[in-house]
């Protein structure tokens, strides 16, 4: 069989560079910001994601962002801490129970 060829160009194109690097100086600067809350941005692959997401608005050469998975939400915040206490004090109310015979 024969070796299956890589297929050539670039994956990311020079406008998509330069907004990244844009990016990354506005962050070293400490006038990058969060879309939604307006934050500060001091994480560097933070960084690269605006740049990118920029480089994609403007129509530059970007590969689409990955779809998202279906396992819920990376936090959960209060609902899952919730949860959470809710399945343990069942638990204790089981034991008490065991414990009081």
């Amino acid at each position: 069989m024969a070796a299956r060829k890589k297929s050539g160009g670039r994956k990311y194109g020079k406008a998509a560079s330069k907004r990244v690097g844009s990016a990354m100086r506005r962050r070293k600067k400490g006038t990058l910001k969060s879309g939604r809350s307006g934050r500060k941005v001091t994480s560097r692959k933070q960084a690269i994601a605006i740049g990118l997401s920029e480089a994609r608005e403007k129509g530059a050469k970007v590969p689409r962002k990955r779809a998202a998975k279906k396992g819920g939400a990376k936090r959960g915040g209060r609902k899952a801490a919730a949860k959470k206490s809710g399945r343990k004090s069942a638990a204790r109310k089981g034991g008490r129970k065991r414990a009081s015979r």
